[in-house]
C-alpha cells in the first residue's frame, strides 16, 4: 500500500513538474512573439497619414535601427519617426495627441505658423498633456511646404528618444511623379546611456533631475573637448553656407556663470554613433525607387542634433525650397552637398534621367556618417556602377547667391520698427556648460517685445568659437538679409531655422502678425535645455493661459 501510494505521489508529482514546465514555455513562447510583434511593429517605416483628421498615440517600443541594434523608443504610432503627415492646402487640420506613456508631452508643429495656442510649448502656450489625457490640436494649413513635428515637452529628451514626424502641406497645383521624405538623426546605442535617458524621462527618476541627473541634456558624452561636430571635419560647414567668415570681439560676459569671452571649448557629440534615414540605418534604409524620365522631389529634415552634408550622385540636382519657403528660380547643380542643420528643411528636384543605383549620402568622418545613406533605384536598371565617398570634401551650396532676384518682402537699410541683437556664447556655473543669448539663460533673457504690425530686426551674433546654433524662431518666417555685412544676393531666402556658425554675424527680418508669446531658441536642444532660449512677446496679446504647477511643465 505504501509502495502504491509512492507511486502515485511520484506520477502526480512528476505531471504537475510537466504541465508547469510546458505553461511556462508556452508563455515564454507567448511573450517571445509579443515582443517580436512589437519590435516588428515599431521597425516598420513611417506610415503616410492624410489629414485633415489625425490621432497621434504617444507610447513606448522598440525599434531596429540597424543590423544588431535595437533599442527602446518613444514613438507617435508605434514608430519613429511617427507617420507622416500629409495634409492639403487649406484644410482644416485636427490632430488628436493621446498620451500612453508614464511622462507628460506636447506636439509642437516646427516652423509652422500656428495660432499661439496650439503651438505646443508646456508652460508658454499650454500645459503638456498628462499620462492617460488626450489634447487636440487644431489650425487652418494655409501654408504649402515641409515642416515637421515633435514634442516640445523636455524636448532634449523626448525628441531624442524619437517623438518627431513629418508634416506636409500639399499644393495641388504642383505634380511629381515621386515624392519622398527623408528624415535624418542620430542615435545613441550605448545601454547605459540610453537607459540613463530613460530613468530621467519617467516619473521615478524625476526627483534626480534636480541632483544633475537629466537625461541626455547632462550626460558623460556631452563633457567638452576636441570632437568631431556632425558629420562635417570642422563642425562648421553646415546650415547656411555663407563666405566671409567675421570673427567678431567677444561679448561682455556671463552674467550666470563664469565670464568666458568667445567660449573655446567644443561639444562632444560623440556618443551619438549611429545615423539613420527615417529611422534606419545602412543596409535597412528603403531605397528610393523612380522611373527614368520621372520628375522627382525629395524633402530632407534634420530632426537631430548634428549638422549633416548631403550629397545626391548622379544627378543634377534644384533646391526649390528651404524651411518650406520656395527659392526663386533655382539653378541646376552637381556634386556639390547641401548642409543641412539640426531643425533645417531642404526640399530637392531633379529628372531621374541617369538610369543605375545612385546613392544619396551624408558625407564625413564622424563614425555614424556612413548609415546615413539612401539609394535611388531606378526600376528595371541593374547597374551598379556608383560608390559611396562620404569621406570627399565637396563644395557645399551657397545659398548667399543661389536663385534669381527678385522684389523682397524687406531691405537692409529700411525702416524697422524693432532692432535687437543677439549674441550668442557658452559659459559654466556651478552645475556645468550654458549656453547664452546676452549672457543670460532663460528664463532670465530680455524678451523681443513687438506689437502687432511691427517691422523687426535681429542681428544674430555667434561669440562662441567652437559651436553651431541653429536658430529657430516659433510662429514666424524670417528673410535672411546679410550675412557678415553682406546682402544676400540671388533669390531672397525665408527660413524659421537659420544655423549660425562660429564667428558668424546675420541680420534677420519678421513682420509680426502672428500674436502671441513665440520661442525664439537654439534647436541643438542641448543647447536650449542648457539656457539659449529667449521669446518674442507680443504686447498687445492678452493669454488666457495659466501654467499650472502639477503639470511638470517642461518646454526644453
Amino acid at each position: 500500500m505504501k509502495k502504491f501510494l509512492f507511486v502515485a505521489l511520484a506520477i502526480f508529482t512528476l505531471l504537475i513538474i510537466t504541465a508547469c514546465s510546458a505553461t511556462t514555455e508556452n508563455s515564454n513562447k507567448t511573450a517571445n512573439k509579443q515582443a517580436a510583434s512589437s519590435e516588428s511593429a515599431a521597425s516598420e517605416s513611417p506610415k503616410i497619414l492624410r489629414g485633415p483628421n489625425i490621432t497621434l498615440v504617444a507610447e513606448k517600443g522598440t525599434q531596429k535601427l540597424s543590423n544588431g541594434v535595437t533599442v527602446p523608443v518613444w514613438t507617435f504610432n508605434g514608430s519613429a519617426p511617427g507617420p507622416e503627415i500629409h495634409v492639403q492646402k487649406g484644410q482644416k487640420v485636427r490632430v488628436t495627441l493621446k498620451n500612453e506613456l508614464s511622462a507628460p508631452v506636447s506636439i509642437h508643429w516646427h516652423g509652422y505658423p500656428v495660432p499661439n495656442k496650439m503651438d505646443g510649448i508646456p508652460g508658454v502656450t499650454q500645459n503638456a498633456v498628462a499620462p492617460g489625457k488626450s489634447f487636440t490640436y487644431e489650425f487652418v494649413a494655409d501654408k504649402t511646404g515641409t515642416y515637421w513635428y515633435h514634442s516640445h515637452q523636455d524636448s532634449v529628451n523626448q525628441v531624442d528618444r524619437g517623438l518627431y514626424g513629418a508634416f506636409i502641406v500639399e499644393d495641388p497645383k504642383e505634380k511629381y511623379d515621386k515624392d519622398y521624405t527623408l528624415m535624418l538623426d542620430e542615435w545613441v546605442t550605448d545601454k547605459n546611456q540610453i537607459n540613463s535617458q530613460i530613468k530621467a524621462m519617467t516619473p521615478a527618476g524625476q526627483s534626480n533631475k534636480n541632483n544633475g541627473d537629466s537625461g541626455m541634456g547632462s550626460m558623460p558624452g556631452m563633457d567638452m573637448g576636441d570632437s568631431d561636430q556632425g558629420s562635417s571635419n570642422s563642425g562648421g560647414s553646415s546650415g547656411m553656407n555663407m563666405d566671409n567668415m567675421d570673427n567678431s570681439s567677444s561679448d561682455s560676459g556671463n552674467s550666470n556663470g563664469m565670464n568666458m569671452p568667445g567660449n573655446m571649448m567644443a561639444d562632444n557629440m560623440s556618443m551619438y554613433d549611429l545615423y539613420t534615414i527615417n529611422g534606419k540605418s545602412g543596409s535597412l534604409v528603403k531605397p528610393l525607387t523612380v522611373n527614368k524620365g520621372d520628375n522627382v522631389r525629395l524633402r530632407f529634415i534634420n530632426a537631430g542634433y548634428l549638422p549633416h552634408n548631403i550629397h545626391i550622385h548622379g544627378h543634377n540636382i534644384k533646391v526649390i525650397a528651404t524651411d518650406g519657403q520656395p527659392i526663386n528660380n533655382p539653378q541646376a547643380v552637381k556634386n556639390q552637398v547641401i548642409s543641412i542643420a539640426p531643425g533645417e528643411r531642404y526640399d530637392v528636384a531633379f529628372t531621374a534621367d541617369n538610369p543605375g543605383k545612385w546613392y544619396i549620402e551624408d558625407h564625413g568622418t564622424a563614425k555614424g556618417t556612413n548609415g546615413m545613406k539612401a539609394l535611388i533605384d531606378y526600376e528595371g536598371s541593374k547597374a551598379t556602377t556608383d560608390q559611396p565617398n562620404a569621406s570627399t570634401q565637396l563644395p557645399a551650396i551657397n545659398f548667399a547667391d543661389y536663385g534669381s532676384k527678385t522684389k523682397p518682402e524687406f531691405t537692409l537699410n529700411q525702416k524697422y520698427d524693432v532692432t535687437y541683437t543677439m549674441n550668442l556664447n557658452a559659459g559654466m556655473n556651478n552645475n556645468g556648460m550654458i549656453y547664452t543669448i546676452n549672457g543670460k539663460t532663460f528664463p532670465n533673457t530680455d524678451p523681443i517685445k513687438v506689437k502687432t504690425g511691427d517691422r523687426v530686426k535681429v542681428k544674430l551674433v555667434n561669440r562662441d568659437h567652437m559651436n553651431n546654433h541653429p536658430m529657430h524662431l516659433h510662429g514666424h518666417f524670417f528673410q535672411v538679409l546679410s550675412k557678415n555685412g553682406k546682402p544676400v544676393s540671388g533669390s531672397p531666402i525665408y527660413k524659421d531655422t537659420l544655423n549660425v556658425k562660429p564667428g558668424e554675424t546675420y541680420e534677420v527680418a519678421f513682420l509680426s502678425d502672428n500674436p502671441g508669446n513665440w520661442l525664439f531658441h537654439c534647436h541643438d536642444l542641448h543647447h536650449a535645455n542648457a539656457g539659449m532660449i529667449t521669446e518674442v512677446q507680443y504686447t498687445d496679446f492678452h493669454s488666457s493661459y495659466v501654467p499650472s504647477s502639477s503639470s511638470n511643465n517642461k518646454p526644453e
